[in-house]
């Protein structure tokens, strides 16, 4: 009996003398007596948890915290649900900011060993995520002594390193925060419609990659009228305050190719290309970097505002710089069809006939000019023979389903139109003309047609 409890009291001592923490070993529970009281805390703090004895619960969980950090990645997530209960509960507003001292730190240390912890469990986590999750946690908790600039950058942050995998809360709090810092500073406004274009952006991708989980999708549904509600609250959501905003800074940084394309994708994206300003940024971007596609995007813009040769010019310059026939061809092809509305028909036949040179498998120059003269057939005071231009108008339809399929369907349509205008037998019998005569049409039109 003796020798027994012996036993005992060497067993207790080399128990005691071999208890260790986690955080003082490196271990996930400690060893010895750390080992035993880490583990009966953990059960302890799960138990008051699951009554909702947040208060409880703390003691012992803040032990597990403290002692064993790597424990369980539960310990982080049990930990901010115990802590934003505490500060929800709290009356004292000097407990509630150790509170959320404390919050902030367990997301701190959360990061600081989350390579270890995501070893422990199927749904690891990102830096990022929890970045994220503490910003909010710092939004949500902080009432009037948030620190806006700071909960930006660390939002700002956050975001940068989950990118499309971002949170809906933190692109609510990205806007929120946002705003805040436009509603205090106006020279802000750029960097809040980016904000605002990123969300958006990283919001359509989760609609687009959750399109058959409902849940999801009425989940990312709302938080974009979320964003949008708060892009409206901005009140610069208009093109005219976009066309004020940005038309003095394109001529401040002219020679700043990246921020010029930065503000030709933010009117695009807004749907505002209408205004002056994106011309302004298109020919500065041309001016710049003259590629065929910025010419052509120029001319395009031009001929829209009824500037029409310097429509012409742009895609004179786009014909010149694109790389292959096809794409001169095309340019060619829509310089004519400006020309053609501004009812220039001979110009634009020129262009439409170069556009045939370069391509000649493309139907659409066809088709053109035969608009052109269906457009305006009269090219002398004989009613008649200016009938007969519609026979030149058939002869290019059919031109165009020769040499382009594509165009087939269309150009049938318009032979149907336009054969009820050629002149009858009797009619060019009158004249002394009959099927087989050639007749040769004067004027900017310059064709020979044979009569059937």
């Amino acid at each position: 009996m003796k020798y027994a409890g012996l036993l005992v009291i060497w067993l207790l001592c080399s128990l005691s003398a071999n208890a260790q923490k986690g955080i003082e070993d490196g271990s996930r529970f400690g060893h010895g007596e750390d080992s035993v009281r880490c583990i009966q805390h953990i059960a302890l703090y799960k138990t008051y948890l699951q009554k909702n004895d947040f208060a409880q619960a703390y003691s012992p969980w803040k032990s597990v915290f403290t002692e064993a950090p790597w424990a369980s990645p539960n310990i982080y997530t049990d930990g901010t649900q115990i802590l934003r209960a505490l500060i929800a509960d709290s009356d004292n507003k000097t407990k509630e900011e150790d509170y959320l001292t404390e919050l902030m730190n367990i997301h701190d240390q959360h990061i600081q060993y989350l390579d270890s912890l995501n070893t422990l469990t199927h749904t690891p986590v990102t830096p990022g995520f929890v970045l994220g999750m503490k910003i909010h946690d710092y939004v949500m908790f902080s009432g009037t002594d948030i620190n806006i600039d700071k909960a930006y950058r660390k939002e700002q942050e956050a975001i940068g390193m989950e990118k499309e995998k971002s949170t809906y809360y933190m692109l609510e709090d990205l806007m929120d925060l946002s705003l805040q810092k436009l509603k205090t500073n106006a020279g802000h406004i750029e960097q809040f419609i980016q904000d605002y274009l990123k969300a958006s952006r990283y919001i359509r991708f989760r609609l687009e990659s959750t399109i058959n989980d409902p849940q999801k999708q009425h989940l990312w549904s709302i938080t974009k009228d979320y964003i949008d509600t708060r892009f409206i609250e901005s009140r610069c959501v208009t093109c005219e305050d976009l066309q004020k905003l940005y038309a003095p800074k394109i001529e401040q940084h002219r020679t700043d190719l990246a921020y010029i394309n930065l503000v030709l994708s933010t009117l695009r994206q807004l749907k505002c290309t209408g205004e002056e300003v994106y011309l302004t940024a298109s020919e500065a971007a041309y001016t710049l970097t003259p590629t065929a596609g910025l010419a052509a995007e120029c001319g395009r813009l031009c001929y829209q505002r009824g500037k029409i040769e310097e429509s012409i010019t742009y895609f004179d310059e786009a014909a010149m710089l694109a790389p292959n026939p096809a794409d001169k061809a095309e340019y060619c092809y829509r310089a004519a069809r400006v020309l053609f509305q501004d009812k220039q028909w001979k110009r634009a036949k020129q262009y439409a006939l170069k556009s045939i040179s370069l391509d000649k498998d493309e139907g659409k120059p066809y088709i053109l000019i035969a608009q052109m003269y269906a457009s305006n057939p009269n090219w002398c005071k004989e009613a008649t023979l200016n009938q007969c231009t519609y026979f030149a108008v058939i002869d290019k339809l059919q031109k165009a389903q020769s040499v382009d399929t594509s165009t087939a369907d269309e150009a049938t349509q318009l032979i149907n139109t336009y054969q009820k205008h050629i002149p009858t037998e009797k009619a060019l019998a009158g004249l002394g003309l009959k099927k087989g005569n050639a007749v040769i049409l004067g004027g900017w039109i310059n064709e020979t047609i044979i009569l059937r």
